[in-house]
């Protein structure tokens, strides 16, 4: 495909071209259509490349599927290798011919079995306009792109995930946590190595960033390993394609229709970090049959709202170094509706809380409700001597932080993108991120901010003692300890209201235009019909 616009991403000229060949197919439909040909793409470039490989190799059998397992590719018959579909895209039957290689793939890769959409041949999609889906998507990796197709696939993937999540909207945040979010709670914990844990994890988005994170600090992904559980099938299929097309072992992201809380698929899991995003107040998870579980050990939680389920169940699963992150409805920071007072206060003083950050409005795409990430962490006191494995020694380098809480309020960080959904940028990230690690860090010549040390800002963020906490009744809202900002010294009143005066002679001369410009098309519309 040809770039005429140097300056738009490459996947965004597939996301418009994509969406053109949509028609009337439902946005929710529709991505199982892109997204599983996208997969398939991927999955024969990588059997492609091992297959000239073994061709040029005198002791190489190309068609051994063995020789394939032994390298962690999958094996793609001929009826479905891209270049053959790509043969057959004008033939009315293409359809037929795609769900027929999706399931001769699953056929012969048992990992995907279960997996694959086969969604091809239905009357909605028009044969035409999937052989031009199939010609779009031939063409992503493209001269030196070639060589990374893997990267620029994955890359392609993931950017639609995204864009899908949009066009859904509230539906499309059941399966998607925004990029940003997710790595902005990578950023704070810092996976470098150990056990990952997401017992919600939709498509897989807090698996990729943790191991983007890894990648982009030089380290190795073979040294972390992943684990997760999901509840709706489609979704999980989702996530394994998505984890599939990164190269990421997904053998252990786990479905069942019951869910984590009736059927934890990793009982005995301890994990290093656990990474989530939970259905919001959840009233429908169960809780008059867990009376007694075992993971209630800091309280009974209300069965007509799992938030407090979630955090226990995020606890049971940590080890006694780990740490979690994860998004909550901001709610859960002060309700103290049938004792979820009572578990925070427990929570609190059992020295878990570690830090709570306070969200902008319409960063999720499901809903208006505001949120909050809480971090949890299993030894904030900075003893080492019970530590099992010290490979992870880097981050239990901090000071004893027992007896406080970091409170960061990010309400005012962030970008729109559109009129209803707002992202964090770069920046916002390591503004955020860069606070948590100071306050965390000891500070001694060897730290990397020995030159810059935490402090508190006004407005933004406060450690606050335990003992405020207390006094405050066990309210974990950000706004209640970080207080108001600074004001500036040479603010200008005079001056920003003369502003604002000009602005708004601006917006009624403007709209005055408007009002004339309708009246005068009502007067042409009127002489026309006499």
């Amino acid at each position: 495909m040809a770039n005429n616009n140097t300056a738009e991403p490459l996947e965004k000229q597939l996301w418009k071209a994509a969406d053109k060949l949509r028609k009337n197919i439902d946005a929710a439909e529709y991505k199982h259509v892109v997204l599983g040909l996208i997969f398939l793409r991927y999955i024969s470039s990588a059997f492609e490349a091992l297959h000239a490989k073994l061709s040029a190799d005198q002791w190489g059998d190309p068609e051994d599927r063995d020789e394939y397992r032994a390298e962690n590719v999958f094996f793609v018959p001929p009826s479905a290798r891209w270049r053959y579909l790509q043969s057959q895209a004008k033939d009315p039957e293409i359809g037929k011919k795609v769900d027929a290689a999706m399931d001769a793939i699953e056929r012969d890769n048992p990992s995907l079995r279960g997996v694959l959409p086969k969604v091809f041949a239905r009357g909605n999609l028009d044969p035409t306009n999937l052989g031009g889906l199939i010609d779009l998507i031939s063409n992503i990796a493209l001269g030196e792109a070639q060589e990374r197709s893997a990267d620029v696939l994955g890359h392609v993937f993931e950017y639609f995930l995204g864009e899908f999540a949009l066009a859904e909207g509230k539906k499309g945040g059941q399966f998607y946590t925004p990029k940003s979010v997710v790595k902005l709670l990578v950023e704070m914990l810092e996976p470098y190595k150990g056990r990952v844990f997401d017992p919600c994890c939709g498509s897989g988005g807090m698996f990729v960033q943790s191991e983007e994170f890894v990648v982009a600090h030089q380290g190795r992904t073979n040294d972390i390993s992943i684990y997760g559980q999901e509840s709706n099938q489609t979704t999980w299929r989702l996530a394994k394609m998505n984890l599939a097309i990164r190269g990421i072992d997904s053998s252990q992201v786990r479905w069942n229709n019951e869910g984590s809380f009736l059927n934890d698929a990793h009982k005995d899991l301890k994990a290093d970090y656990v990474l989530a995003n939970p259905p919001f107040n959840d009233s429908d998870w169960s809780g008059d049959l867990l009376r007694g579980d075992g993971r209630w050990q800091y309280g009974e939680p209300p069965s007509g709202n799992a938030n407090y389920a979630w955090i226990q169940h995020f606890l049971y699963h940590l080890s006694p170094s780990g740490q979690a992150g994860f998004v909550l409805a901001k709610g859960a920071l002060t309700s103290k509706t049938s004792g979820e007072g009572d578990i925070r206060q427990a929570l609190v003083e059992a020295r878990l809380v570690d830090c709570i950050v306070n969200l902008p409005a319409k960063l999720f795409l499901n809903t208006q409700i505001p949120a909050s990430l809480w971090f949890l962490s299993r030894n904030r006191s900075a003893d080492l001597t019970n530590l099992k494995d010290l490979s992870n020694l880097h981050r239990n380098l901090h000071r004893n932080r027992r007896d406080e809480i970091l409170f960061i309020d990010a309400r005012n960080l962030g970008h729109l993108i559109n009129r209803r959904t707002r992202e964090f940028d770069d920046t916002d990230i390591a503004q955020i991120a860069d606070t948590y690690h100071r306050w965390r860090a000891r500070i001694d010549k060897s730290s990397r901010f020995v030159n810059s040390p935490y402090e508190d800002v006004a407005g933004f963020c406060k450690a606050a003692p335990i003992d405020r906490v207390r006094e405050l009744d066990y309210v974990l809202t950000p706004g209640r300890y970080v207080g108001l900002p600074d004001e500036e010294d040479d603010f200008d009143f005079a001056e920003r209201f003369a502003e604002l005066q000009a602005e708004l002679a601006t917006q009624l001369a403007e709209e005055s235009r408007l009002n004339a410009l309708i009246q005068e098309n009502l007067a042409k519309v009127v002489v026309g019909d006499e």
